[in-house]
């Protein structure tokens, strides 16, 4: 293949997961408001995550074609400083009292350490990718500060695949294994609503997530076989759920983003919850960037995911738009895109295939 097919064929390649990423968060958005229809439910939330995932990747993909190291340092410390503040409470970022919750304090620091890796693969000199990567160690560090063993955990797992990836000569067999890891936290999270795990498993699952928060998923599983369709509407599982209502630190939240939607959005809320996880995918497998800044980000993010099916992560908007942030820095056309980066592009494609 010509550079100048490769050339003509690149803003295609860039264009079919922007027109997904449309289609996905449009529908997130639109059904929101059609399951709020005829009842007193506020969409707003659902809303204003989708507004923020959506101007965090157009941040993100202006900024990383332009200076993407300093972009991603920047990304990486207002994580960790918004990780610090949520201790004394930020906007839309406060530290949830339920014991064992997986909140800010881990989805912060896990977006962080990704951003900081991606960085550190845009950097060209050894000492910015050190300083880099020990940005990462410190996004662990600021999470086990705060109190979050997962995060700290996820953070370091980051960097540890961020290293990895420099060995992964494929995206897509990367790209499919973290796809299998949410999938089994997804599935993971459900089979323990449902109570259809053996016993033993499900006693030691329930010490780590704790009764009241098991009790929470299964309220939420009742309504969401009740309302299969359009659920109960958004923001209404705390007046239905009856452990929410006695709960008082519950937040009238299930503590689980998937079984959040089911309840109030109906399996089709779920399905576009798991649709947007699957764009990003298809985004990171698409972009025009390195293999280990797509595997980094994408490690990132499938922590986010498992946090989000066992916690309340997206329910704070500086965690949904340093997602969208850190996507879009990814998936950002390279400084000084022209022949030459066509032609990486086309490599790239060759390899995919």
């Amino acid at each position: 293949m010509s550079a100048s097919t490769g050339r003509s064929a690149a803003p295609e390649r860039r264009a079919g997961p922007d027109l997904v990423g449309v289609l996905v968060l449009g529908a997130c958005a639109g059904w929101s408001l059609v399951a709020a229809a005829g009842r007193e439910a506020r969409p707003e939330g659902v809303l204003l995550a989708v507004l923020a995932v959506a101007a965090g990747y157009a941040l993100g993909r202006i900024s990383g074609s332009l200076v993407p190291v300093a972009a991603a340092t920047c990304a990486a410390t207002a994580g960790l400083l918004l990780a610090y503040a949520s201790r004394d409470g930020v906007p839309g970022a406060t530290v949830d009292p339920l014991p064992g919750h997986i909140g800010v304090s881990a989805a912060l620091p896990a977006l962080a350490a990704g951003a900081a890796c991606c960085g550190a693969w845009a950097a060209r000199t050894t000492a910015v990718r050190l300083a880099l990567r020990l940005l990462a160690v410190g996004c662990a560090g600021m999470a086990l500060a705060l109190g979050s063993a997962a995060g700290c955990a996820a953070a370091l797992g980051v960097l540890l695949c961020s290293l990895a990836a420099a060995r992964m000569r494929h995206r897509t067999v990367g790209l499919a294994g973290l796809a299998a890891v949410a999938a089994l936290v997804a599935v993971g999270s459900v089979a323990v609503a449902e109570d259809v795990l053996p016993d033993g498993l499900t006693v030691s699952l329930e010490g780590q997530l704790t009764p009241e928060r098991v009790l929470l998923w299964r309220d939420a599983v009742e309504l969401a076989e009740e309302h299969p369709v359009r659920g109960t509407g958004p923001d209404r599982f705390g007046g239905l759920s009856p452990v929410a209502r006695q709960s008082p630190v519950a937040a009238g939240k299930p503590h689980s983003a998937l079984l959040q939607q089911a309840a109030e959005q109906g399996a089709v809320g779920a399905t576009l919850l798991g649709a947007t996880y699957g764009w990003i995918l298809y985004a990171l497998w698409r972009s025009p960037r390195r293999t280990p800044v797509v595997l980094t980000a994408g490690a990132a993010l499938t922590a986010l995911a498992a946090f989000a099916c066992v916690g309340n992560a997206l329910s704070f908007t500086p965690v949904t738009m340093g997602a969208g942030l850190l996507a879009g820095l990814a998936t950002a056309r390279p400084p000084g895109d022209g022949q030459q980066e066509s032609e990486r592009g086309v490599g790239v494609v060759h390899a995919r295939g």
